[in-house]
């Protein structure tokens, strides 16, 4: 919100008194964080790169920018001029080192070659289901935060448009989210496949599992429904007896597996 800010006002008092040194420092270190959600909303993208380095290059330059033009400036207010690119900037480091990054993800419950536990998740009829439905034949889990979330959006796009692959593979789909039981059938009805939209109550599984995330939806969204709590990103894949052969705990919500991945293990269990 702070970029948006930021953004819009260096537009505006460049449209109103033209194009100043300040001015730019603040609209190239405010760009670029609007760019980056405003591009995960609108374009559905699955990953980024952990470290952003070209959004983190311009910000840096805007930054320069701004340090120069406001120490050139007679102006006695120095300090005041530098504060929103500063506040962007160290919210920006803190988005990429704090925000991003999950710590100390628990990998023992999930390991290769393990059992997946038996786990009990609802349908989108409220409905019991018990992992050992899952088995006799392969498994994609893929662990999802909500609807809210575009990169888990944009996954679960990439899923559906492998479906027919991973169909021949003879895996069977379980999506999973803590969500409630509306959200996810909205996106059973959206992709009308043969996948199975579970709801995981109250994080039971989650915690079961260790993938749980603590106040890990943003502020905002309990308004529309979720709660608080959710699930980190996770990705199971299992053979026809129940046994795990690939898990992806990915230690930073915005960098995924890619969706070949996917059939790479599905083949090599055909």
């Amino acid at each position: 919100m702070l970029s948006l800010y930021v953004l819009i006002r260096s537009i505006y008092f460049m449209y109103l008194h033209g194009y100043t040194l300040s001015l730019l420092g603040h609209f190239l270190t405010a760009l670029p964080i609007v760019l980056l959600f405003a591009g995960l909303f609108i374009f559905k993208r699955a990953r980024t790169k952990k470290g952003l380095p070209l959004y983190t290059l311009f910000i840096g330059l805007g930054l320069v920018i701004s340090l120069v033009a406001t120490f050139a400036s007679p102006n006695d207010f120095k300090i005041a001029q530098l504060i929103s690119p500063i506040s962007l900037v160290i919210g920006w480091v803190a988005y990429l080192k704090w925000y991003s990054y999950f710590r100390k993800r628990n990998v023992e419950p999930l390991q290769k070659g393990k059992t997946l536990p038996v786990i009990e998740l609802e349908d989108i009829h409220k409905k019991n289901v018990s992992s050992q439905s899952f088995l006799g034949k392969p498994a994609v889990l893929l662990f999802y935060r909500g609807n809210w979330c575009p990169l888990c959006m944009a996954q679960i796009k990439e899923i559906a448009k492998q479906y027919k692959e991973i169909e021949a593979l003879g895996a069977q789909v379980y999506m999973i989210s803590p969500q409630p039981h509306s959200y996810s059938a909205s996106l059973s009805k959206k992709y009308n496949l043969n996948f199975q939209f579970l709801t995981d109550v109250n994080n039971k599984v989650a915690k079961q599992l260790d993938i749980f995330s603590e106040n890990g939806i943003p502020a905002g969204f309990q308004i529309l429904g979720y709660e608080s709590d959710t699930v980190l990103p996770t990705v199971i894949i299992t053979d026809k007896s129940g046994t795990i052969v690939f898990a992806d705990l990915t230690d930073n919500y915005r960098v995924r597996p890619e969706p070949e991945t996917f059939l790479e293990v599905l083949r090599t269990l055909a």
